[in-house]
């Protein structure tokens, strides 16, 4: 008899999952509490959809941090390199950008999601939206569905239901309440709280661009946006975690900001040494350095309104502007969460270990990354080894009859 698998959660986790049971001749139905699935995959292709970085393997796997030495094996078994070939299968070819992150040619997620969401019809996939998974009973589903509330049971589980970062495109985090082990969320991936002066706010929505950060020894180069309560973007999402953590301990963090990376401090103060005649210093830094004036304004609210005037002084004003972020954006703007289901609470097929049956994958698990495409990864490589789990439980014939009770959910 074909096996029953439920897979709560349409976003690429759950659906990946879900295209591999049905391949392999499960009977699988996705559960999606929203109206559609797939629609943080849609928000993510607003940015060109960065599906995967293409660096070495094992600077990719250190992305995770903490959680490199567990994820190691599920991206050994989905590395950057399938996940390219499974989009060029659906009719999506890729190409590596300039820093080195992989985006479908086409820049944005719903040809990917339209041709994705086909080839799981083809697979008899069946999506119920709008159902909303409202804990155990017993060792059923319980569900919200338009109709009412609803039970289901089936013989494998997989739980996909993403973390607790933008809320209102599907991810809550109220599973929490329904699942033991759950560390608490915390945002990742966010924008940092600044004390501007009415001056720099005045510049909100614009870019630093080919700037680097520095904190705590450790130096990322990208761009950053101005924001009226701060910062946000690639520079400080590379170093959210360390931030988030040193502004929840000590109440604020510094960090020091490079505007010209690619120049050293002498060939900065032999520029600035040119005779400045009767121009302001802004004119003179936008003459000999190309500083905008959104940098130059930066700089004064790093070191102060009246700038050194000693070219070297200057230079190393430039090379290392102080900025103290005093505050956090929460998970309702976040673009991912840290927290989620702990680790310990599964085994290696990413079973929990109080319910045989039940699998999990993406993001509601206790694992972080900056962005880069290192996200999606490892949603992916999770989803593939949470459907790997169940087909294994599938395939084990259940326990005899009697205590203990540990069979299928």
């Amino acid at each position: 008899m074909t096996p029953e698998v439920a897979v709560i959660g349409g976003g690429p986790a759950g659906l990946f999952a879900a295209e591999h049971l049905a391949a392999a001749g499960a009977s699988v139905t996705v559960y999606e509490r929203m109206p559609s699935v797939g629609r943080k995959l849609l928000m993510a292709g607003r940015g060109g959809l960065n599906l995967t970085h293409s660096e070495g393997f094992e600077a990719f796997v250190a992305r995770y941090g903490e959680a490199a030495a567990w994820l190691r094996p599920h991206l050994e078994a989905f590395p950057p390199e399938a996940l390219r070939a499974w989009a060029e299968g659906l009719g999506q070819p890729t190409f590596v950008g300039s820093s080195g992150r992989v985006f479908p040619m086409a820049l944005k997620a719903s040809p990917l999601l339209r041709a994705w969401l086909a080839r799981l019809a083809t697979l008899n996939v069946t999506l119920r939206t709008r159902w909303t998974w409202t804990g155990w009973d017993g060792a059923a589903l319980r569900f919200q569905t338009p109709e009412g509330e609803a039970t289901v049971r089936a013989e494998a589980v997989i739980l996909a239901l993403g973390g607790a970062s933008w809320p209102r495109l599907g991810s809550d985090g109220a599973w929490a309440g329904w699942v033991e082990g759950t560390a608490p969320f915390r945002p990742a991936n966010m924008g940092f709280d600044v004390a501007w002066s009415p001056v720099l706010q005045g510049f909100a929505g614009q870019p630093l661009k080919g700037i680097a950060l520095t904190f705590e020894g450790r130096a990322v180069r990208g761009e950053a946006m101005v924001t009226r309560y701060g910062l946000e973007g690639g520079v400080l999402y590379a170093l959210s975690a360390p931030l988030r953590d040193a502004i929840s301990a000590r109440g604020s963090a510094t960090v020091s900001f490079d505007l010209r990376p690619d120049m050293g401090a002498d060939d900065l103060a032999r520029r600035l040494d040119r005779p400045r005649g009767g121009q302001s210093l802004s004119n003179h830094l936008r003459k000999a350095l190309k500083l905008s004036p959104l940098e130059t304004n930066l700089l004064r609210e790093a070191h102060g309104k009246d700038l050194p005037m000693d070219p070297a002084a200057l230079a190393a004003a430039i090379k290392a502007a102080p900025l103290r972020l005093i505050g956090v954006q929460g998970l309702t703007r976040a673009i991912s969460s840290a927290g989620g289901l702990r680790l310990d609470t599964l085994d290696e097929t990413l079973m929990l270990k109080d319910r045989p049956g039940v699998f999990t994958a993406g993001e509601m698990l206790d694992w972080e990354a900056p962005t880069g495409g290192y996200l999606l990864q490892a949603t992916f490589a999770t989803g593939l080894a949470a459907a790997g789990g169940a087909l294994a439980w599938l395939a084990t014939p259940p326990p005899p009859p009697g205590p203990p009770a540990t069979g299928r959910p």
